[in-house]
C-alpha cells in the first residue's frame, strides 16, 4: 500500500481552478462537515479485463485530481469480481497507465480483499429477510423482471424461509450446485419503476479459479453488490462514476442503508466521447482479435498505452480533461480539441529536428566537393534554455518532393527553375536545372548557392518567399516513418448501415508507412518514446520498434491546428 502524507483538507477550491459540479459538491461537503473531520477519499475502480482508454483517463484525472486538490486520498481498487475475464496483464497495464498520467495511489486494493466481508453481509441480509436464494433460470428471471412499462412479478422462491435461504446459500458457497443453477437476490421491490431495484442478483455460482483467491470461492458477488460496500469499507466519501450508473445509485444507497455502514455517496458525471473514436473495451478487443490493428498499443488505438506510443504526453491529456470538465449531460468532444492540447504541449517541450519523408536529391554545383559545414540549428524557439545543435551541410542534400515543382502552379513559392529559396539554417539557393529518369520524372535538382547568405542572412537585403527544410545526403539517417490518420472515417463509428458492424467504418488509410525517410544524424539513436517536432511536418515520437541506426518514428499529430481556428472563430 502506497502512502502519501496529507495536510488538513482545504475548504475552498484554488482560485485558478476551473469549476465543475463535483468540485462544488466537495466544497459544500467540507463546509458542512458532512463527513466530520475525515479527509476527502476517492477511488479509481477499474475491472482488470482489458486495457484502459482515454475515457478512463478522464475518470483517473477526476478521481486523483480532485482528491489532490483538496488534500485528500485516492485508492486504486481493482474490481476483480469476474475471474473468467480478468488477468494480471491487465492489472500491470492499469498501474502503468495511472502512473504515466502522473498519479500515485494512496491505497492499493482489490474487491477480492472484501470477499469474506461481503459474504458475511450477505448472510446478514438473508437473516434480516432482505435476500433470498432463487432457482429461476436466467430466461425465467428476465421474464419475471418485467419491462420498462410493465411491473415485474415475484419469483415463486421469493418467500422461502430464512433458514432455507441460509442453508442453500451456504451450500452454494461450498460448491454443491452447478453454475447458473441458483443465485442470491436482494428482496426489494418487483414493482419499482427502476429496474435495478427489482430484486437484483447479488451472487452467482461460477466454478472458476480466481487469479488472487484461487479456488476458495465458487460464488462471486455482482458489481452492484460489491461496489458500494467496497467504497464503504474504504470510507470513500465521493465515489465518482459515469452517467450510465445513475439508475444504479438507489441500489448503491439501499445496500449501504440496509447494512448500516459508512455512507459513501455516488456522484455521476458524463462519459468522455470523441469524434472518430470508439471507447468500448469489447469493440477495441474485436479490433485487436480481428487484426485491424497491431495490438492494444497500436498508435491508432484510443488506449492509454496506444496514445503513449503515438507520442501524446500525460500533461496534454490532463490539460485536455481539465478543459473538457465534468457535467451531468453526455455529449461528444471534437478529436481536434484533444489534438490541440497535444500540439500545444509538444510545442513547448519537443526539440526540433529536420527530416525529409519523400526525398528528392539536390546537388549544389558551386559548393566545394568533399566539404562539410556545421550549421547552428535552434533546438526549440519556445525554450531559450534548449540551446542549439550542429547540423551538417554538404554538396548533396535531400529535400521534400513537394518542395520542388518543375512547372510551379500559381502562388507556389518553393523551389522551381530560376527561383531562389532559403534553406533552413543554411544558405539561399537558386535552381539551375534538373535531371530526369527514364520515366520522365525529376530525379535530381541542380542549384547554386550564395556563400554570403549562411544562416539565412541576406547582406544586400534581397527577400525570398519560402524557407524549406533539408538534410545532408552524406550524413542522413535512413528511417521508417509511420503516418497515422483517424482509425475510422465516420465521426460516430458506432452508427452503421443495417447488416454491418462498426468495422465497416474503418479507415483504409489510417496508416501510411514511409519506408525510407531521411533524418538529420542527431536522430540516429533516438530513445523510444522521445518526441520531436520535424520542422514543417509535425510532431513525431520514436517507436519501440527502433533499432540503433535505423529509427522508427510515429507521427503524433500534424502541425495544423484546426481546433485553435475553431476557438478563434467562436470568440469573434
Amino acid at each position: 500500500m502506497a502512502t502519501n502524507p496529507k495536510t488538513e483538507p482545504a475548504v475552498s477550491a484554488p482560485a485558478a481552478a476551473p469549476s465543475n459540479f463535483i468540485r462544488d459538491i466537495i466544497i459544500e461537503d467540507l463546509r458542512t462537515k458532512k463527513y466530520g473531520d475525515a479527509v476527502i477519499q476517492t477511488r479509481f475502480p477499474p475491472e482488470p479485463n482489458g486495457y484502459l482508454h482515454i475515457g478512463h483517463a478522464k475518470a483517473i484525472c477526476l478521481d486523483f485530481g480532485l482528491a489532490d486538490e483538496f488534500n485528500g486520498r485516492t485508492n486504486l481498487r481493482f474490481d476483480d469480481t469476474n475471474p473468467e475475464k480478468e488477468e494480471q496483464e491487465y492489472v500491470d497495464s492499469i498501474m502503468a497507465d495511472v502512473r504515466w498520467l502522473g498519479f500515485e495511489w494512496d491505497g492499493l486494493y482489490y474487491a477480492s480483499d472484501y470477499f469474506d466481508q461481503l459474504y458475511e453481509w450477505a448472510i446478514k441480509l438473508i437473516k434480516d429477510g432482505k435476500a433470498y436464494v432463487d432457482d429461476l433460470t436466467a430466461d425465467e428471471t428476465r421474464e419475471y423482471r418485467g419491462t420498462l412499462t410493465e411491473s415485474g412479478r415475484e419469483s415463486p422462491y421469493r418467500n422461502r424461509p430464512v433458514e432455507e435461504n441460509l442453508d442453500l446459500f451456504t451450500r452454494m458457497a461450498k460448491g454443491e450446485f452447478p453454475d447458473g443453477s441458483r443465485v442470491l437476490r436482494a428482496k426489494i421491490d418487483m414493482t419499482s419503476p427502476n429496474m435495478n431495484l427489482r430484486d437484483p442478483v447479488m451472487y452467482r455460482i461460477l466454478h472458476s479459479s480466481h487469479q488472487r483467491t484461487g479456488d476458495k470461492w465458487c460464488i462471486y458477488p455482482m458489481y452492484d453488490y460489491a461496489h458500494g460496500q467496497s467504497d464503504s469499507l474504504e470510507k470513500v466519501t465521493h465515489s465518482m462514476c459515469t452517467l450510465e450508473f445513475a439508475d444504479h445509485q438507489p441500489l448503491y444507497r439501499w445496500y449501504i442503508e440496509q447494512l448500516g455502514i459508512f455512507p459513501s455517496q455516488q456522484i455521476e458525471f458524463d462519459r468522455l466521447n470523441l469524434t472518430y473514436t470508439l471507447l468500448s473495451k469489447r469493440k477495441l478487443l474485436q479490433l485487436v482479435n480481428e487484426g485491424h490493428v497491431r495490438g492494444w498499443d497500436d498508435p491508432r488505438m484510443p488506449t492509454i498505452c496506444g496514445i503513449r506510443r503515438r507520442g501524446y504526453t500525460p500533461e496534454a491529456i490532463r490539460n485536455f480533461v481539465t478543459a473538457v470538465g465534468a457535467s451531468r449531460t453526455n455529449g461528444i468532444v471534437d478529436l481536434a480539441m484533444l489534438e490541440h492540447f497535444v500540439r500545444e504541449d509538444l510545442n513547448k517541450r519537443a526539440p526540433r529536428a529536420m527530416a525529409v519523408l519523400r526525398p528528392l536529391k539536390v546537388v549544389i554545383d558551386n559548393y566545394p566537393e568533399g566539404q562539410t559545414d556545421e550549421l547552428d540549428a535552434i533546438n526549440n524557439p519556445e525554450d531559450p534554455q534548449a540551446g542549439t545543435r550542429k547540423v551538417p551541410f554538404s554538396r548533396v542534400l535531400y529535400i521534400e518532393q513537394d518542395d520542388f515543382r518543375e512547372v510551379p502552379p500559381p502562388k507556389y513559392f518553393r523551389l522551381s527553375p530560376g527561383r531562389e529559396v532559403r534553406l533552413r539554417y543554411g544558405y539561399l539557393v537558386t535552381c539551375t536545372g534538373v535531371v530526369k529518369n527514364e520515366k520522365g520524372e525529376v530525379s535530381e535538382v541542380h542549384c547554386t548557392y550564395d556563400p554570403a547568405t549562411r544562416g539565412g542572412n541576406t547582406p544586400d537585403g534581397r527577400k525570398v518567399k519560402s524557407t524549406i527544410h533539408w538534410v545532408s545526403a552524406a550524413h542522413a539517417v535512413d528511417a521508417e516513418v509511420r503516418l497515422y490518420e483517424t482509425l475510422f472515417t465516420s465521426e460516430d463509428p458506432s452508427q452503421v448501415e443495417p447488416g454491418k458492424d462498426f468495422a465497416s467504418n474503418l479507415n483504409p488509410n489510417s496508416l501510411e508507412t514511409v519506408g525510407h525517410a531521411r533524418l538529420e544524424p542527431s536522430l540516429a539513436n533516438a530513445a523510444p518514446g522521445s518526441r520531436y517536432q520535424f520542422e514543417r511536418l509535425g510532431y513525431f515520437s520514436a517507436d519501440p520498434d527502433s533499432v540503433p541506426g535505423r529509427p522508427v518514428f510515429n507521427r503524433t499529430v500534424a502541425l495544423k491546428d484546426t481546433w485553435a481556428k475553431i476557438e478563434k472563430r467562436a470568440g469573434t
